[in-house]
């Protein structure tokens, strides 16, 4: 996925193809951001290496974090020159479209200054982290709908000493990952202003070229 997004970006910044937002459902990993450490793992090797897990070190902001079943990553692929070259508006917006989700759902997210993601009282609900090159922009946000909690007790999420927790559990009852992603996608299209076509990864790698979001 990550060189998928690689590949995308460099389409999109040489016009090739118009903007794209990917949406996925990740196999469990821990990822690091350019300014994160890996002090923040609090398990051994061994231990990661008995649950399967691997770790990435990226080119994202922020620190560490987990990616798993369970929980909706969303990776847009958009050129912010078009949106006023406003990355930390462009952040904001990601905030808001999953502030907005989560209303659908009864649950009253909010952001926490100087802590970039969606916090639900302290715990946290959703994580941004982005990296933006020649004004394209790669990464994003993560929003946990029903993550096994067992996985973020093995690190210091962003590097914070907190809790994480998922829309299934504020709810109480199993929520689809597919559901999310519609009302996720339905109020980014309102936030952002987009119009959202459906593509298939491999329409995506042979390059989309219909110039929308």
């Amino acid at each position: 996925m990550l060189n998928l997004q690689r590949m995308l970006r460099d389409r999109r910044s040489a016009g090739s193809i118009g903007d794209l937002v990917i949406t996925v459902e990740h196999d469990p990993v821990f990822t690091i951001g350019r300014r994160g450490s890996r002090s923040n793992l609090l398990v051994t090797r061994e231990a990661l290496e008995q649950e399967g897990l691997r770790i990435f070190e990226i080119e994202r902001g922020g620190d560490i974090t987990y990616h798993g079943p369970g929980q909706l990553v969303v990776y847009p692929v958009i050129d912010l020159r078009d949106y006023g070259r406003d990355l930390h508006g462009y952040v904001e917006r990601l905030e808001e479209a999953a502030i907005q989700t989560l209303a659908t759902f009864g649950i009253g997210g909010r952001r926490m200054p100087g802590f970039p993601g969606v916090w639900v009282d302290r715990r946290k609900i959703a994580s941004v982290g982005v990296h933006v090159r020649r004004w394209i922009t790669l990464h994003g946000l993560a929003l946990n709908v029903n993550v096994d909690p067992r996985y973020f007790a093995m690190i210091r999420p962003c590097g914070l000493s907190v809790e994480a927790t998922s829309i299934s559990g504020i709810v109480g009852e199993p929520v689809g990952l597919d559901a999310v992603a519609e009302r996720f996608l339905t109020q980014a299209e309102f936030v952002f202003g987009w119009r959202l076509v459906p593509v298939d990864r491999d329409e995506m790698e042979r390059g989309c070229d219909d110039g929308e979001a």
